[in-house]
C-alpha cells in the first residue's frame, strides 16, 4: 500500500496523567483526534490508528478492586488482567471509530473506521516474565500491597516514597494474529483501529491460543504491525515536537531529518533511556529494520503537520535496503 501511515496514540491522548478520566472528556479529546485523522483521509492518505490503554485499564481494574469485597456475595467473576486489556480496546477503539466516522461524515468522505479485536503472540519464555517491572493499577501504600502479595501473589514495587504499584511482564510481541485480515481492510480504505493497547497477549499451546496476564508496549506492537501490514509510514505520538539529543541540557538539540544508522548511533550512546523515548526510537528502528521507509516521532498537534515533512523528527532506512520478511508471516 502506498500513501499509508500508522499513527500510534497514547491512552493519555485521552486521559492525561492525574486526570479523573471521565467519559466525556474522553470523547472530547477523541473528536479533536478524529478532525486530525479526517484531514489526513482528505489528504489522500490510508490511515491506520492503535492507541495505548494505561489509564483506561486502571480504571478497569480499579472498579474491580473497589467491589473485590462483595464479589462473591454477588457471584462476580474475578477480572484477569488480559480481559481487562480486551474491554479497553473495545472501549476504546468505540471512541475513536465513532468520532472518526463523524469526523469524516461532516467532510462529506464515505470512507468509514473499523476497530479490529487484535492479539499479540509472545513468547512465554520471554524474559520479561521473570523480571516484572511494567506499573498498572492504582497507587497502594505498604501495608495493602502486602496484602495483595500475599493473597493474590502480586508482584509489587516502590514507585515513589511509600507508595507502591503492581508491576506484571511487558513481553516483545512476535507477531498480530490479525495482519491479513487488518491489511485488507486497510487496502479498502477504511481506517483501521487496531493493536490497541499494544494487542491481548496470548500463547499458542497444544491445546490453542491462551490469553496471558502481561502488558504489551503499544509502540512495539504497533511496529511490528505496520511492517507486516506494508505501512510506509509509522508515526509514534509522544508529548514533545521532535526528539531531542542531550534532553535537558544546556546542548540539547532538536533531531529533525535523521538515518536509521544516526539513530542507532544516539541509542548505543545512551541518549534515550527506557523510561523516556527509548522504547519509542528502538520500535521506530525496527520498524525500519522490518522494511518500512520511514518513521516520524512527533506530538499530536504536529500530527499533520509532520507527515507533511514539516515538523517531527523523521528516521529514515538507508538508501537501497532490501525489505525484511514481514514480521509475524504466517507459520
Amino acid at each position: 500500500m502506498s500513501r499509508t501511515a500508522l499513527v500510534a496514540i497514547g491512552g493519555n491522548a485521552l486521559v492525561l496523567d492525574g486526570e479523573p478520566g471521565s467519559v466525556p472528556l474522553q470523547q472530547e479529546r477523541a473528536a479533536a483526534f478524529a478532525d486530525q485523522v479526517a484531514e489526513l483521509v482528505a489528504d489522500g492518505w490510508t490511515v491506520l490508528v492503535s492507541h495505548g490503554n494505561g489509564p483506561q485499564v486502571g480504571f478497569i481494574l480499579r472498579r474491580g478492586e473497589l467491589v473485590a469485597p462483595e464479589a462473591g456475595i454477588e457471584g462476580l467473576p474475578d477480572l484477569p488482567l488480559w480481559l481487562a486489556v480486551a474491554d479497553s480496546q473495545g472501549g476504546i477503539g468505540h471512541l475513536l471509530a465513532i468520532a472518526i466516522d463523524s469526523a469524516l461524515d461532516r467532510r462529506g468522505v464515505s470512507t468509514r473506521a473499523v476497530g479490529v479485536l487484535t492479539h499479540a503472540e509472545i513468547d512465554p519464555d520471554d524474559p520479561a516474565f521473570a523480571a516484572p517491572a511494567k506499573p498498572i493499577g492504582s497507587p497502594m501504600k505498604a501495608e495493602v500491597a502486602r496484602l495483595r502479595a500475599a493473597q493474590e501473589g502480586w508482584s509489587v514495587t516502590e514507585t515513589s516514597p511509600g507508595i507502591f504499584r503492581r508491576v506484571v511482564a511487558s513481553p516483545h510481541p512476535r507477531r498480530i494474529i490479525e495482519a491479513d485480515q487488518i491489511r485488507a481492510l486497510a487496502s479498502s480504505g477504511a481506517v483501521v483501529i487496531a493493536a490497541g493497547g499494544g494487542g491481548i497477549p496470548v500463547v499458542q499451546t497444544e491445546q490453542g491460543w491462551q490469553s496471558v496476564d502481561a502488558v504489551i508496549d503499544k509502540d512495539r506492537a504497533s511496529a511490528v504491525l505496520a511492517a507486516t501490514v506494508d505501512v510506509d509510514t509509522l508515526v509514534l505520538v509522544t508529548g514533545v515536537d521532535q526528539v531531542y539529543v542531550g534532553f535537558g541540557t544546556p546542548g540539547q538539540r532538536a533531531l529533525a531529518d535523521v538515518s536509521a544508522t544516526e539513530m542507532r548511533g544516539h541509542v548505543e550512546a545512551g541518549e534515550f533511556p527506557a523510561g523516556s523515548m527509548g522504547p519509542k526510537v528502538e520500535s521506530a528502528l525496527q520498524f525500519l529494520q522490518d522494511g518500512g521507509q520511514r518513521a516520524v516521532i512527533t506530538s499530536l498537534p504536529k500530527l499533520r503537520e509532520a507527515l507533511a515533512g514539516q515538523a517531527g523528527t523523521h528516521i529514515t532506512a538507508p538508501a537501497g535496503q532490501a525489505p525484511a520478511e514481514s514480521p509475524g508471516a504466517a507459520r
